[in-house]
């Protein structure tokens, strides 16, 4: 394709877009990033973070949701899978019959970090997250062994670490008692 023709792909084309494979896609400025595989380790995280959300949610009686495979659209030309997402009973029944990319905030996001996506995890979905107005955003890092428990504040992430057995701290679940060591031994 030349120059010329090369054109960039709109929101709307990426909730179309179906190239015929099993093969995920997040859409950066108009282009389609391949995701790559996920390591074992990446799926049993995100499983048990899954389970655990899913039982606090139940607990609680809240009318949220924990979601593996969905999307978020971050901009104009912009959407991220994040490995799980936190989103109301209320946005789920607004889109119920559409593609799972949610327009509006989720309550909390997680990416669990993989050698090929620091930078993206750290830095671009970092800020494409907070202009969206995220609340929360998780950062499971195996490879430096902590989570990162991102809260914003006036339009800015404020970070906080944790490792080992230090209790993670996270607003959107005040009762949640869960270490890092126990996730991140997945």
């Amino acid at each position: 394709m030349s120059a010329l023709a090369y054109k960039l792909m709109s929101f709307e084309d990426y909730l179309t877009y179906n190239d015929e494979t099993v093969n995920r896609y997040e859409l950066i400025n108009g282009e389609l990033a391949l995701m790559p595989p996920p390591i074992l380790q990446h799926i049993l995280i995100a499983e048990f973070l899954d389970d655990l959300f899913e039982q606090e949610v139940n607990r609680l009686q809240l009318d949220w949701f924990s979601f593996r495979g969905v999307g978020v659209r971050t901009g104009v030309r912009k959407s991220r899978l994040p490995d799980l997402a936190i989103v109301t009973k209320a946005q789920v029944e607004e889109m119920r019959n559409q593609v799972a990319v949610f327009e509006v905030s989720p309550l909390l996001v997680v990416e669990i970090v993989s050698p090929s996506s620091v930078s993206q995890d750290y830095r671009y979905k970092r800020s494409e997250y907070a202009a969206l107005e995220i609340p929360e955003y998780w950062i499971v890092d195996p490879q430096e062994n902590k989570v990162s428990v991102l809260v914003l504040e006036e339009g800015f992430y404020e970070v906080a670490e944790f490792k080992g057995t230090q209790p993670i701290v996270s607003p959107t679940f005040k009762e949640l008692v869960v270490m890092p060591d126990s996730i991140l031994q997945q």
